[in-house]
């Protein structure tokens, strides 16, 4: 009997090429708070859960990061990249592939470590339906939450899913889930990052992975 995969996709960096409209958003929201944080660090912790974000910014910058100065952050963030809005296209072969994955009937669904508040704005972009959100899920990447519930809301085992995302916090998810993973550059991370974080493939863009969809498992 054949095993008929699912697949799951991340958004920011994934779908949608938004992470450094992110990155500057956090960086707008930080500066207001008076958090000197470099850019290039604030880039390394996109996809990774809110908590843990704090819990990075509490290592690196020595400051308190109270419950009141949390939400602030994350209005301010969500704010400025509501004001980045047009900027925000599909990678190259988002549409395609999710056409192509639509017109062979192999199903998928959108996790995302973002809130609505943020991914609308993405979902929008792309043209596609409302995704799993940071909202519905206790934890968020690297905890393969997200993934589990994409899952489920499609009835398929976890053990069939191939987890697509472009952040070590993507792959780290997907082992953690026993889920296999692919790796996207269009994020910013590096080859060997993504492999060492235990992507079994690797490709530049959606357009790309729409190129060798056959190879990982999308056949009509």
């Amino acid at each position: 009997m054949r095993i008929e995969p699912v697949f799951l996709f991340d958004l920011d960096g994934t779908l949608v090429d938004s992470v450094y409209q992110h990155v500057l958003a956090w960086k707008e929201a930080l500066d207001a708070e008076g958090i000197d944080l470099s850019v290039w660090r604030i880039h390394r912790k996109i996809g990774m859960s809110g908590g843990l974000f704090t819990d990075q910014l509490l290592r690196e910058t020595n400051m308190e990061i109270s419950g009141d100065r949390v939400a602030r952050l994350r209005q301010r963030h969500a704010e400025a990249y509501r004001r980045q809005a047009d900027s925000i296209r599909p990678l190259p072969g988002a549409r395609e592939l999710l056409t192509w994955l639509t017109d062979a009937k192999i199903s998928y669904a959108i996790a995302t470590s973002g809130r609505m508040e943020t991914a609308a704005v993405n979902l929008a972009a792309l043209g596609v339906d409302p995704a799993v959100t940071r909202d519905v899920v206790k934890y968020a990447k690297p905890d393969p939450d997200l993934f589990l519930a994409a899952a489920e809301q499609l009835g398929a085992p976890i053990e069939t899913a191939v987890v697509v995302g472009d952040s070590i916090w993507d792959m780290l998810a997907a082992v953690r889930c026993r889920a296999l993973a692919i790796g996207l550059l269009s994020g910013g991370y590096g080859h060997e990052e993504l492999r060492q974080a235990g992507a079994y493939r690797i490709f530049d863009d959606p357009a790309d992975m729409l190129h060798h969809i056959d190879e990982v498992g999308g056949r009509r």
